[in-house]
């Protein structure tokens, strides 16, 4: 039999003990299907106190991370401590030693991510991170292998389970943002700080990644026009539902092809999309991406994006994959993004006002004659033609009428400048909510 391959663990929080559970109760499938044993050799963490309800037996577990990179038993360096700073040095230090790394931190790498990859392709070792898009969902894995013989067209991501199970729970319950969100922390599913899942920073992180193996496009996540969910209110549920429509956090990108030259369309928001499309099925904490290629046509995966299990099962799958190549020989040789490091490119973005959609406005109006008719004009003289325009019930409280607008599809640019003007009004009283429409994914 083949030599067992030694595998080392760098933080041991809620993912961690996850990876430990599968790798010691599942030794055996494992190594079934490997042809040769997996072995946890070490474990490393800060918190060495904590029980995390898991029998180690043999595995050695202290805070001597540098001990662990440089044993020289250990193959796969398995990074769960998440951030940027420690995580980029470990993650480096690891290469350097000549170990393979397997990762969930889709922010480390959406930031350092060319400097990591070029590291390991220097020294011949693998990077995985199937786990750091989708969780349990072979998304990753998907597009590098399973889709890989196409030409990706767009895809739209539900991406963080954080923030699709407070827009489900608004949506069920009628409740406002801040006691849904409350009890998402309380039940787990958000952080006491939710800000990187709430104001679409994950996602963005995430998108950067997809859009890279999509498209072989090289993305700052930080030039990725990002939305959050904070300011929908239970009325934009309401309208949606009237509308044909639910409310989902999209990571969206989309391949643009003007004259011969490549466009990167990608945006994270709020988005409405037709109840009856699959997407918009898809609710509480559960992920999904929907992929569309020119020969495969549309595809959707779906599955757990968070949690203990999961997340580990995509850890661990990582980790056989890079065992299998070290026994082949072939470990370095995958290129990460999927495509080869000198076909990745960095392609200008699509400016976000050359957006063309469908928006649904809501505005909130002190209730007096001739409002929707200076409203109306306003986007008319913009080219912003309204397809449908609803008075809701007065807001007492606010003292003020809402009132939600549907518009035929129009490009951001002339939308945004119109609301410029119309949230100047003296009877608009509070600045205009705009989501975009997403008809076709």
């Amino acid at each position: 039999m083949p030599e067992a391959v030694g595998v080392g663990l760098v933080g041991f929080g809620t993912i961690g003990t996850g990876v430990v559970k599968v790798l010691l109760r599942n030794a055996e499938v494992i190594e079934q299907r490997l042809g040769f044993p997996l072995r946890l050799l070490r474990i490393a963490d800060l918190d060495t106190e904590t029980d995390r309800g898991v029998d180690l037996g043999n595995v050695r577990f202290d805070s001597d991370a540098d001990g662990l990179i440089e044993d020289p038993e250990i193959g796969i360096v398995i990074e769960l401590i998440g951030g940027y700073g420690v995580a980029r040095d470990l993650t480096l230090r690891s290469i350097e030693r000549g170990k393979h790394v397997v990762t969930a931190n889709k922010a480390l790498l959406a930031v350092h991510g060319r400097e990591i990859f070029d590291a390991a392709r220097k020294q011949g070792v693998d990077v995985a991170f199937e786990a750091s898009v989708g969780g349990g969902i072979p998304i990753l894995r998907s597009m590098r292998e399973g889709l890989s013989a196409n030409r990706i067209q767009s895809l739209h991501g539900i991406v963080n389970g954080t923030t699709n199970y407070v827009l489900t729970e608004m949506e069920e319950t009628g409740e406002a943002f801040e006691p849904v969100l409350k009890r998402a922390q309380d039940l787990g599913y958000a952080e006491a700080d939710p800000s990187f899942d709430v104001d679409g920073i994950d996602a963005a992180h995430k998108l950067t990644l997809l859009a890279a193996m999509a498209f072989g496009a090289e993305l700052a996540f930080e030039d990725i026009p990002t939305e959050g969910i904070r300011g929908l209110t239970p009325l934009d549920f309401e309208a949606a539902e009237e509308f044909g429509y639910r409310i989902k956090m999209l990571a969206i990108a989309k391949l643009r092809e003007d004259e011969g030259r490549e466009r990167i369309e990608a945006r994270v928001h709020p988005t409405m999309i037709p109840s009856k499309d699959l997407l918009a099925r898809v609710d509480g904490a559960m992920n999904a991406v929907a992929v569309t290629g020119d020969a495969v046509g549309p595809t959707l995966f779906y599955g757990a994006g968070a949690g203990e299990m999961p997340t580990a099962s995509a850890v661990v799958a990582d980790v056989m994959e890079v065992a299998r190549e070290i026994h082949r020989g072939s470990a370095g040789r995958v290129a990460p993004l999927s495509y080869v490091p000198d076909a990745l490119q960095q392609k200008p973005m699509v400016p976000l006002g050359e957006l063309v959609a469908r928006c649904y406005l809501a505005l909130s109006v002190r209730d007096q004659p001739g409002v929707l008719g200076e409203i109306a004009s306003i986007l008319g003289e913009h080219q912003v033609s309204i397809e449908s325009m609803i008075q809701k019930a007065r807001d007492h409280a606010a003292g003020a009428v809402p009132i939600v607008v549907l518009t035929h599809p129009a490009p951001e640019a002339a939308v945004r400048s119109a609301l410029a003007r119309v949230d100047a009004l003296p009877a608009v009283v509070a600045p205009t909510r705009l989501i975009r429409i997403e008809e076709e994914l």
